[in-house]
């Protein structure tokens, strides 16, 4: 076994981005590598080769690979349905809803799905790059941890700690770390970094030999801000962004749920485009020219968000002004005049009444439909995935929005207003450009080869920034 594992500080400190990055540089190195994180908190998720789930950041991760998404490569993700609750997903399949508390219970059994899943990857590649979640630090946690030195000490694998000098106290964040964890855990950690540094990194080499001095650790370099962020898909709602484009206002109602919305990736990077992640309380613009209803991993519980910020009105006046709307996923179920569920599969039982603007009704099931598809759409190759439960029929479902190769989705009789099952649809250029000409907005083709190009000027970033070969050697 040949692993290293990247732990941070805290959230959101760019672990998943350092990971690829790595992932990527090894792999032209020649080596067979793979991506790994134990335990994954996200509704961001890519439908996997294997028929399964995993989160996004480990498909991109994978991809960085030149790998096929597997799930053992995240064995466990959480996807949240409320603030205390979540979806448990073991190796790609659900195996049911969870409470914060009651989570802890179930950790034991999950361990050993995780290690059954790292022993696989280890044996079938040179070098496996885990990702840890959230931060050592959290000691209230370390009792049955499987995400971050639970895992390292149970697998055996050694850890380089990530700081973020970004939102300041990197010094406190990397010295404190070892000052809260035990001295078990601590002999895990192999060296540091520090990540995200605006500016000349020379005027850290005082703060960076402190640290050294302090800690006894070595240290790993000091990464600069990568400006090209952007161009890769972001994990987590919180890093949702906009765009400065111009021209088509293109609206995208942040649900509280909000999922998969890398799906939007493709939109943000059209320069003739100008992209608003709609926040909470904001009405919809009066200018926007297309509306977008995302995907959600309640789509009952968002429906209710919605109307709470009165976007059932704004999406009503918005199609008698003659604009456009389109439901992805659980916002096309949102667009329909019902939604069944007799279960009670997305939350409570019952029947609520949706939005009105598609001629269709919902009905929930607790079976989830999960798998990759390919097929035509506007007359234009499309391809993608479902990742979602029910089923939706009604009179609109006649003039389907794609045939995949069945017929996928619905388009109002006016033609305005649109939903669809399928993620991932605008990452082709030729449907993209034609979808988009429908609304008189311009194309520029080469999404998927500009996510290629970024991760290999990250990997050099990375390699221009760190001792990326005693990095890996750490891994030996």
């Amino acid at each position: 076994m040949v692993a290293v594992m990247i732990q941070g500080t805290g959230s959101n400190v760019g672990k998943s981005m350092l990971v690829a990055g790595l992932c990527r540089v090894a792999t032209r190195l020649g080596l067979s590598v793979a991506p790994f994180k134990p335990q994954n908190m996200s509704n961001n998720a890519a439908v996997t080769a294997d028929g399964g789930e995993i989160g996004r950041a480990q498909a991109l991760q994978a991809r960085a690979c030149g790998l096929e998404p597997h799930t053992d490569m995240n064995p466990v993700l959480l996807k949240p349905e409320t603030d205390r609750g979540a979806q448990v997903i073991l190796q790609g399949s659900a195996i049911g809803r969870a409470e914060a508390r009651d989570y802890q219970g179930l950790k034991p059994r999950l361990l050993g799905g995780v290690l059954d899943s790292f022993a696989r990857l280890s044996a079938a590649h040179d070098l496996v790059i885990v990702e840890g979640a959230g931060s050592p630090a959290e000691v209230n946690l370390r009792p049955r941890d499987i995400a971050n030195m639970g895992f390292a000490r149970a697998a055996g694998v050694p850890v380089v700690l990530a700081g973020d000098i970004d939102r300041g106290g990197v010094i406190a964040q990397i010295v404190g770390t070892q000052a809260v964890i035990d001295a078990g855990d601590a002999a895990m950690i192999r060296g540091f970094l520090v990540n995200k540094f605006r500016g000349d990194p020379r005027l850290f080499d005082d703060g960076y030999r402190m640290i050294e001095a302090r800690t006894g650790w070595r240290g790993f370099g000091v990464v600069p801000w990568f400006a090209d962020a952007h161009r890769l898909p972001a994990e987590d709602a919180v890093d949702l962004r906009a765009s400065g484009g111009t021209g088509l206002h293109v609206v995208c109602l942040t649900l509280s749920r909000i999922a998969n919305f890398d799906d939007l990736d493709p939109l943000a990077a059209e320069p003739g485009l100008r992209l608003t992640m709609l926040a909470p309380g904001q009405a919809i613009p009066g200018d926007a020219g297309l509306v977008i209803v995302p995907g959600t991993k309640s789509t009952l519980g968002d429906l209710a968000f919605l109307r709470a910020q009165g976007w059932d009105i704004d999406l009503a006046a918005h199609h008698r002004r003659g604009g456009h709307v389109l439901g992805i996923c659980g916002g096309y179920q949102m667009l329909g005049r019902m939604i069944d569920d007799p279960s009670g599969a997305d939350g409570v039982a019952g029947q609520v009444a949706g939005l009105g603007l598609l001629d269709v009704t919902t009905v929930m099931a607790p079976d989830k439909r999960l798998t990759r598809v390919t097929g035509t759409a506007l007359g234009q190759p499309v391809s993608g995935y479902e990742i979602h439960m029910g089923r939706t029929d009604g009179p609109d479902c006649a003039r389907p929005f794609a045939h995949v190769p069945d017929p996928d989705g619905a388009i109002s009789a006016d033609g305005r207003v649109t939903g669809s099952y399928l993620h991932g649809l605008f990452s082709d250029d030729a449907f993209r450009a034609a979808f988009l000409a429908r609304l008189g907005a311009a194309s520029r083709p080469g999404f998927e080869a500009g996510v290629d190009a970024a991760l290999d000027d990250l990997a050099d970033h990375l390699e221009a920034h760190l001792d990326v070969a005693a990095l890996l050697a750490v891994a030996r």
